[in-house]
């Protein structure tokens, strides 16, 4: 077992990509009261991420919800600096770069030369394998996912996913740290997606297959799940809002990752957008438009359709978290709480699946599955069991 440190004072925390995220989780520990070194490979990105976060914590100030003095403590305690050497006296690391396998794996193997061997070394991936990232380097029992979510300063949940080499205290320690930081921490295995990104999929799929067989548009689909269903967006303004370069992505590396299981089948609808380089807000024009003097296509309020709408997916996303407790993807408990705080659901989706009466949730899925003779709506074995035994997720 690893003779981890526990440290009686704030630990010095290293941030890998000044990105978006990776700034925003500097904030997060620097608020915390740790050290922190941001490190990029561009000097650029390393000056724009100081400068935006300086820009946030000001509006802070002049909002009333923080001092001066705090935000003055927190940029002290945030350097921004090139090169992985910086690394050296970190207690934790989290590398937050591109979702790219092969670019994480050779980060890990040259931070690993750099730390102490007690440093624990953490990636932000959404969905690639801890497993792999872990294989890169000698000493992998000290390798763990620990994913925040984006903006990371406003996102209470965080996903720890230890690896399959990971040793325990090294997961004990990390849900520590990030306790500490006044985050909510959900356990989840390795595997593709982890809790929200694998649950969430049949929002956004199940909404594009709704409108791919010209059910309703893009606007009524939206209106629907926000205005019946209660959910805080629409998967359209969704997705356009992550940008259809990431949320395709992760879409498709889920797809190949479940050795290409129609559940997770991208779209093409989705597919070209990103192919025309229409990604959503962050380039004006996605499902939506952007542009200064755009007009967009009001919903068709029709509540018979938006109800069937609201159904389908809902039941869809319902049977997708029911079947990640009957593999064991993470508990009961977590798995709701993942879906609430992580991607801010109106119900947990197994205490939803509940009040909707599992044999309710069962035929829905059954007469979905008769419809289309599709795969892709087989209802989970877990759900099929519950209902056969009169039993309920929540007492």
């Amino acid at each position: 077992m690893l003779n981890v440190t526990f440290y009686k004072k704030p630990m010095k925390v290293g941030i890998i990509g000044a990105g978006t995220m990776g700034a925003g989780i500097a904030q997060v520990a620097a608020t915390a009261g740790h050290h922190v070194v941001v490190t990029d490979t561009n000097k650029k990105a390393l000056t724009k991420a100081q400068s935006k976060l300086e820009q946030i914590l000001h509006r802070q100030v002049e909002k009333g919800r923080m001092s001066q003095e705090e935000i003055n403590g927190i940029l002290e305690r945030i350097a921004f600096e090139q090169g992985l050497a910086h690394h050296k006296d970190c207690g934790l690391v989290i590398e937050a770069i591109i979702e790219n396998l092969d670019i994480k794996k050779s980060v890990f193997k040259k931070l690993e030369e750099i730390t102490s061997p007690e440093t624990i070394l953490a990636t932000n991936t959404s969905s690639l394998s801890i497993a792999s990232i872990a294989a890169s380097v000698n000493h992998s029992e000290r390798v763990i996912g620990i994913h925040f979510f984006n903006p990371a300063p406003l996102m209470p949940l965080v996903e720890v996913i230890p690896a399959i080499q990971t040793d325990t205290t090294i997961t004990q320690k990390a849900i520590s740290i990030i306790d500490s930081w006044k985050k909510l921490t959900v356990v989840a295995k390795d595997t593709p997606g982890f809790i929200v990104n694998r649950i969430a999929r049949p929002f956004y799929g199940e909404a594009l297959r709704v409108l791919e067989e010209g059910i309703a548009d893009v606007a009524t689909i939206d209106w629907a799940l926000k205005e019946l269903g209660g959910f805080r967006m629409g998967p359209f303004t969704l997705m356009d809002y992550i940008g259809h370069d990431v949320n395709y992505t992760v879409t498709e590396t889920v797809f190949k990752a479940f050795f290409y299981d129609p559940r997770y089948k991208p779209s093409f609808t989705q597919k070209r957008l990103a192919e025309a380089g229409y990604l959503g807000r962050k380039t004006g024009r996605g499902f939506y438009n952007y542009g200064e003097h755009a007009i967009n296509p009001a919903p068709t309020k029709d509540e018979e359709i938006g109800q069937y709408i609201v159904e389908r997916v809902v039941v869809m996303l319902m049977n997708e978290a029911i079947d990640a407790l009957f593999l064991n993807i993470a508990s009961r408990d977590h798995i709701d709480l993942a879906m609430t705080k992580g991607v801010n659901y109106p119900k947990g989706l197994l205490k939803w699946a509940d009040d909707m009466g599992l044999r309710n949730v069962l035929v829905a899925m059954e007469s979905l599955q008769y419809e289309y003779g599709e795969d892709r709506y087989r209802p989970s074995p877990l759900l099929r069991k519950m209902v056969q035994e009169g039993k309920k997720f929540y007492d």
